[in-house]
């Protein structure tokens, strides 16, 4: 579609019905979606598209258009849509101190929440994996005991058998019974190294030998665990003596290999087999490494591999993995009768600050982009929903909704009527997600992943901007998640470029008040002024450094006197690239179980071009490797500018966006020396013009309902949003915020600038006024605007 060519933009909306949640609505329909028991995505080309400078193609209709007053025509009540979300269903806690028969354990174990070793007896840390019985019992394993071989050592390695005494429903203790356990040994010196207990009579293992981690059983009766210090793979016969030499992991050892000799480690600290699945019949182990190998071009890629039980090696198959961020981990693996494998994907953060606590499924042998296991979304652990109220009174995260946002989720296990047992390992005395300043108790849950609920219709789009970035720092995978939770239906990254040319999450290319930056000696010979599309700045830029080095930084509230509270956060959160934007997204549902859509903005396309760093190829060949660039993508393209919205017009076929500020001109006009204001743009003719090359327009909030000179809102819109939606274009406002500084004098609640104001009834204001999509740094106060009532 050449922008010479008179294609009205408008021809999305009249396709789709009006706004970007209706081209993620039709992308459902054309079959895109995959729900958490259907299969993944069809794979894309292992190699992304080279972007293209010939007409992209026209934008097809859906088969069934829908429009966001027609979501909830389907079965269930008025004004709701029927979709699913992961359900509590029965919960049981063991104390966090309920020390188990044997010598006291802890004496090097690193004080923490107000205990201090050693501890009278073997204590239980949380379990890191567990094996169904099938008789209401499970074994239940955990670690190393205090996370380090050097302080471990008094930590005998267990496998528990425990008797969970469910509360569902408000029935039921909701504790673990403890009924006795299996203390693992090498009385027959298999290991091969020295062990702690060498000289002893019992040979029993610790903490200092071996950090199990995972746990299946053979059709023999035998114990198959995954370890971290090798990486191991261990067998243990039924009544935990060691059977067989440790299996090494063929990619080469960890810093803490006990047979380690010359050359680098190949596998991190920390970073071996978390993981482990077993196929039906028992006959094949999947170890997955918990982190990237040290060697590894891709910081994301997790390796799969394969052991065959009867021979006791590896097959040499194996498949790679790919977490949501490089600093994600693999928490546990579990193979399904279908021949699927589950996936327990985590973050390092627990509570609040918690981002990636997910079960999500895989198919070996289905790839996409890049050769890497093609994978869809089974539940949200941090969004799960608990209407009987099973859980409540129980510290942070419990209640409805009840969040399983512990640091270390680390036991998956599927049950046979399709619900999930999920455990926590809570890495006592140090976890204090639930109740800070007191350990964490070992919890565990039964989860369905698919339950039936009713989700709101939203009778216009509402788009994240920024993420929720009036709750969290802004541009920041946490923001993008919290933000999901609150039933967006779209997020918003802003796109810049690093020197090596990555497409990065900020909100300028200028960063010292967006991240830590100032606070790193090393780069402090960068700071200097610039000037960006005719202003001088000073500070520290993207395109002065490499990814490698913008990812030592991390993100801080860019206004902490407006929202103090968000600084709690400051110093938690990586800078994002634009594909890990995408890949959350695109791994993610909305509240009505739609596809999450995402509206990277470019910012200063002219800067960037300048400096020999265009975005538009760039951003094109993110979205092709994320599947995203094609018709009805859920995908929106915004520019304060025209001429790169007019080239992104020739390249891609998602929907565009133009960009209207409440005053100045596009600066590519200025700079080109035709020079035309934005109030020019939103005359009705040059709105014609815009509908040439978007299918949006998105306006400043004054360009739509000015306020008076009292600051007051005016009664009457102007004429801006019916000559757009004349002219064939969806429109959109920002930026809605809650603080009274940023709203109308009416809608301000008391005097403090600061102080939430009622954003709920300006937001409708503007939607009564024909708005199809809004902005808002507050997704949850957007979302109740416009939840059809």
């Amino acid at each position: 579609m050449d922008h010479h060519t008179p294609t009205p933009g408008g021809l999305l909306r009249r396709l789709t019905g009006g706004t970007l949640a209706a081209v993620v609505a039709a992308s459902a329909l054309a079959g895109l979606v995959v729900g958490p028991a259907q299969a993944a995505p069809t794979p894309t080309p292992t190699t992304a598209p080279t972007p293209t400078t010939t007409p992209a193609p026209t934008k097809a209709p859906t088969n069934a258009p829908t429009t966001p007053d027609d979501r909830g025509s389907g079965h269930g009540k008025p004004g709701r849509v029927q979709a699913t979300a992961p359900r509590l269903i029965a919960r049981a806690t063991l104390p966090a101190d309920a020390p188990q028969p044997g010598p006291p354990s802890g004496a090097q174990a690193t004080p923490a929440n107000g205990r201090t070793g050693p501890f009278p007896g073997q204590v239980i840390p949380g379990f890191s994996a567990a094996i169904d019985n099938g008789d209401g019992t499970f074994w239940a394993m955990p670690d190393n005991g205090f996370g380090a071989k050097t302080n471990s050592a008094d930590f005998l390695l267990r496998i528990y058998r425990v008797k969970p005494l469910w509360k569902k429903a408000g029935r039921g203790p909701g504790t673990v019974r403890v009924l006795n356990f299996i203390t693992l040994s090498d009385p027959r010196h298999r290991t091969g190294f020295p062990i702690v207990n060498e000289n002893t009579a019992g040979r029993q293992l610790t903490g200092g030998d071996f950090d199990i981690e995972s746990l299946q059983r053979g059709k023999d009766g035998s114990f198959w665990i995954g370890e971290e210090f090798g990486p191991f793979v261990l067998q243990f016969d039924a009544n935990g003596r060691l059977l067989r030499a440790p299996l090494p992991f063929p990619g080469g050892g960890s810093p803490q290999n006990p047979r380690a000799g010359t050359g680098a480690p190949l596998t991190q600290a920390s970073g071996g087999f978390e993981a482990m699945a077993a196929s039906r019949d028992g006959r094949y182990l999947y170890p997955v490494l918990e982190k990237a190998t040290t060697t590894a071009s891709d910081p994301r890629a997790r390796v799969i591999n394969q052991v065959d039980t009867r021979t006791g090696r590896y097959t040499g198959r194996n498949w790679t993995y790919r977490v949501d961020t490089d600093e994600n981990l693999v928490g546990d693996a579990q193979m399904m009768r279908d021949g699927s494998l589950l996936i327990l994907e985590r973050d390092d953060q627990d509570g609040d600050a918690a981002v990636t606590k997910r079960v999500y499924r895989v198919q070996l042998g289905r790839t996409e982009a890049g050769g890497t296991l093609a994978k869809s979304l089974v539940a949200d652990l941090l969004a799960i929903t608990d209407p009987s109220r099973i859980s409540a009174g129980g510290g942070w995260g419990t209640g409805d909704p009840y969040a399983f946002g512990y640091r270390s989720v680390e036991t998956l296990v599927p049950l046979r009527d399709g619900t999930l047992l999920l455990a926590n390992d809570n890495n006592y005395p140090g976890d204090a997600a639930r109740r800070p300043g007191t350990p964490d108790d070992t919890e565990m849950i039964v989860i369905d992943p698919a339950a039936r609920i009713a989700a709101p219709v939203h009778t216009a789009t509402v788009i994240a901007h920024r993420g929720a970035s009036g709750y969290r720092p802004e541009h920041t995978l946490a923001a993008y998640e919290l933000a999901i939770r609150q039933c967006a239906d779209v997020i918003e990254p802003d796109v810049v470029a690093t020197r090596d040319g990555v497409l990065v999450d900020r909100h300028e290319p200028e960063i010292s008040g967006t991240t830590n930056v100032a606070n790193h000696p090393e780069f402090a010979d960068r700071r200097t002024t610039k000037t960006v599309d005719g202003t001088m700045l000073t500070g520290w830029f993207t395109e002065d450094f490499t990814l490698a080095e913008l990812r030592t930084l991390r993100a801080v509230e860019r206004l902490p006197q407006v929202r103090p509270q968000n600084t709690a956060y400051d110093g938690m959160y990586r800078v994002p690239t634009l594909a890990e934007v995408l890949d959350l997204a695109r791994h993610s549902r909305t509240c009505a179980g739609k596809p999450v859509g995402v509206a990277p903005e470019t910012k200063h396309p002219t800067y960037f071009r300048s400096l020999g760093l265009p975005l538009e190829d760039r951003l094109v060949a993110d979205l092709s490797a994320a599947g995203l660039n094609r018709p009805h993508a859920p995908v929106i393209i915004q520019s304060f500018e025209t001429s790169n919205l007019k080239t992104l017009n020739r390249k891609t076929p998602v929907t565009l966006s133009q960009l209207i500020d409440c005053q100045g001109s596009p600066y590519d006009l200025t700079s080109a020396g035709t020079p035309r204001t934005y109030q020019q743009l939103v005359t009705a003719g040059g709105l014609r013009q815009i509908a040439r090359y978007a299918d949006d327009v998105s306006f400043c909030k004054d360009v739509m309902i000015p306020r008076n000179p009292n600051g007051t809102l005016a009664k009457r819109p102007t004429p801006v949003i019916r000559d757009a939606h004349r002219a064939g274009l969806t429109v959109t406002g920002w930026t809605f915020r809650r603080e009274n500084q940023f709203l109308p004098v009416d809608y301000r609640r008391g005097s403090d600038p600061a102080a939430p104001g009622d954003l709920v009834r300006e937001i409708r204001t503007f939607v009564a006024a024909g708005v199809d999509s809004v902005f808002t740094d507050n997704s949850d106060l957007g979302v109740t605007a416009v939840a059809r009532r």
